[in-house]
This record gives structure tokens, C-alpha cells and sequence, in this order.
């Protein structure tokens, strides 16, 4: 039923400019204009990841809600957990528009966006007025013009340390210059390790454990998981989160190919689900992964799952396939649960990451 009806609305929105058809939306969500998740959380679906009860495992990716404008309401549509940023410490507006592409062959998109967003303080004073109910995770980042970069993102666990149920901080984007830069092992280890001793002055003062998520590039090379991740479990972070958009135009076909920013969307779905793998593997499964990129189905959701995946985040699909996908893939991943005969999706995490890592990035 609601597949039906956005069928109807997709048209109209595709009209706008995707970056005015996006601040609709939200302008919806913000009025509780938005269809209710009918459908309740199978128990098979529900998870106990990071020391905190996922009623499901399905989230929207950072990007959707910038500046926390509607945490509740990514709830309201069914999903088990909303995200909110990514945030910088100061206000910026990101690249010259226009900055956001459909490619509507290819059932992707490309960006450059650049971190735009309103700040931590203006985030911050939403969330706080908020009721404190559900999950949610905030992503903190750099400002462009920043001298120091690590300090941001220390600056982000303390600002919304109490209005936050766990964080991610967001290394991986293609649009900051230098920003990906971050995740080669020596930079990597001066800004985790600010990060997590930000945590651990937060706890020392009586404060709970915030889980602190990593979220790394499709694009990284091969080689460079094993050092990648070993710093990553050194420093104890609690998950990590593969991945973003890829610089890659690997087999796309539509005429805004060309345009400069990160693809995402159903292009990138292989090449980030073969990365999700190789890092369940080189981590041995020890920390859960949030699997990103390409899902747009129950079968691409349990894809990633079984690639080692304990959550998911979606975003792209929601705009060719409209918010029905939440309730779609809930239902397709509880028959999937059913099927292999076992109690809980969890069950399923990793079963084939050997297949998966087994894959070229580009076939």
C-alpha cells in the first residue's frame, strides 16, 4: 500500500531539484505528515548490539537528517534507530549548488554536499528538547577550514554527550579535501585516541559509556584493511561502519555519471558489501559493523547481514523505493529468519562473509 501511494508522489518530488524534493520531505516529517509503520517488530528482529536493545536493525544513514530536525519521525517510519548529522562544531554551507544528482538509470545518486549543517549548538538545542525515547546515534565531523581536525570531533562527543545514545565518527567522506586522510593508521591513531579519551573523561565523571562507532570509505585499498582495523580494535571503538559513497563509476550508465562527489545507491552496493566482509573478517567478527551502501530490498538487507552486518543504514533507496522499504524489508528479513530455521536475525550475521570477501570490488 505505501509502495503504491509513493509511486504516485515520487513523481512530484523528482519534479524538484533533489535537494528541494529532500527539504520537502523533511518539512513533512517535521509536521507528522508521514505514514506510521504499521507493522510491529518481529522479535526475530530485534538485537542487543553495543550494550544497547535494537527493536530492529534498520537505521537512515547519515545525510538524511543533518541538523537533528527529525529523529523522532525516522522512529515513527518503523526504523530501530535514527541518525542525526553529520555535525560540525561551526555552521557551514558546504560546496556551491547544485551539489546532489539522481541517476535515475542506475537507481543511485551522486553528491558533493560538503558537510553542510547548521552546527553543533543549534543540533544540540533540538535534542535536548526532545523526549528521550529511542535510539539515537549522533555523527560528528570536521569543518573544512579546520586547524585541527581531531580536536572537532573531540568537540562533538563532549557537546552531545548527554542527548546521545552512541556516536559515529564519519572519516569516510569524499567531499571534505583531505578528510578520508584520516584513516591512514598514524592519523588514525591521534584522532581515535582523543576521541576515546574524550569518552573516558565523560566517564569518569559519572557519565554512562557512549558506544563510539568508526565510519570508513568503500574506496579503501585492499591492503589497507588489516592496518586499518588493527588500529581500529586497539583503540577499543565499539563498531564500525562501512561505508559511504564511492568515488568509483564503476558500470554506471546514466548522464550524470560524470559529475564530481560520491556515488551511492544501488551502484554501490556490491563494491561496499564485498568491503563490509573483508572487514568482518579481518576483525574475526569481534565488534559489529553497521552495513551501509546499496540496500534497497529485504534481499540486499540480508545480503549485508549475512556479510557480517549486526545493523543497517539505508538512505538512497528510501528515495527510488519511498518509505514503504522500512516495513518491506522488516517483513523480508523476519521470513528470512523463519526460513533458516533459527530464533533471531543475529543468527544469520556473517554466514556468508567468506563468499562475499571471497569477491572482486568490481565485477
Amino acid at each position: 500500500m505505501l509502495s503504491s501511494l509513493y509511486g504516485l508522489a515520487r513523481g512530484a518530488l523528482f519534479s524538484m531539484e533533489p535537494e528541494d524534493a529532500h527539504e520537502f520531505t523533511l518539512r513533512m516529517l517535521e509536521r507528522g505528515l508521514y505514514p506510521r509503520d504499521p507493522s510491529n517488530n518481529a522479535a526475530e528482529l530485534a538485537t542487543e548490539v553495543f550494550g544497547l536493545r535494537f527493536p530492529n536493525p534498520i537505521g537512515i544513514a547519515a545525510g538524511y537528517d543533518k541538523d537533528a530536525r527529525v529523529p523522532d519521525a525516522v522512529l515513527g517510519l518503523g526504523c530501530g534507530f535514527a541518525e542525526v548529522g553529520t555535525l560540525t562544531p561551526q555552521p557551514q554551507s558546504g560546496n556551491p549548488r547544485p551539489r546532489v544528482f539522481r541517476l535515475i538509470s542506475d537507481n543511485g545518486l551522486i553528491n558533493r554536499l560538503g558537510f553542510n549543517n547548521g552546527g553543533h549548538a543549534a543540533a544540540l538545542a533540538r535534542l535536548q528538547v526532545r523526549p528521550p525515547n529511542g535510539i539515537v546515534c549522533v555523527n560528528v565531523g570536521a569543518n573544512k577550514d579546520s586547524t585541527d581536525r581531531a580536536q572537532d570531533y573531540v568537540r562533538g562527543i563532549e557537546t552531545f554527550y548527554d542527548v546521545a545514545s552512541m556516536f559515529t565518527v564519519n572519516i569516510s567522506s569524499p567531499n571534505t579535501p583531505g578528510l578520508r586522510d584520516l584513516q591512514a593508521p598514524a592519523a588514525l591513531d591521534d584522532l581515535i585516541g582523543r576521541v576515546m579519551a574524550a569518552r573516558t573523561a565523560k566517564i569518569a565523571e559519572g557519565k554512562p559509556k557512549r558506544p563510539i562507532v568508526v565510519k570508513i570509505a568503500p574506496d579503501i585499498a585492499e591492503d589497507d584493511i588489516g592496518p586499518i582495523t588493527e588500529r581500529l580494535l586497539a583503540h577499543a571503538v565499539d563498531g564500525i561502519a562501512v561505508s559511504n559513497t564511492t568515488l568509483s563509476r564503476h558500470g554506471l550508465r546514466d548522464p550524470n555519471k560524470s559529475e564530481a562527489g560520491g556515488s551511492s545507491g544501488r551502484p554501490v552496493f556490491h563494491r561496499a558489501t564485498v568491503m563490509l566482509a573483508k572487514v568482518y573478517q579481518a576483525t574475526a567478527g569481534k565488534i559489529p559493523l553497521v552495513g551501509i551502501g546499496g540496500i534497497d530490498s529485504a534481499e540486499t538487507a540480508l545480503a549485508k547481514i549475512e556479510a557480517g552486518a549486526s545493523l543497517l543504514q539505508l538512505y538512497t533507496g528510501l528515495i527510488y523505493q519511498g518509505p514503504g522499504l522500512i516495513g518491506d524489508m522488516k517483513r523480508g528479513l523476519a521470513l528470512a529468519v523463519r526460513r533458516a530455521g533459527v530464533k533471531n536475525l543475529s543468527e544469520l550475521r556473517g554466514r556468508r562473509a567468506a563468499e562475499w570477501a571471497a569477491k572482486p570490488f568490481e565485477l
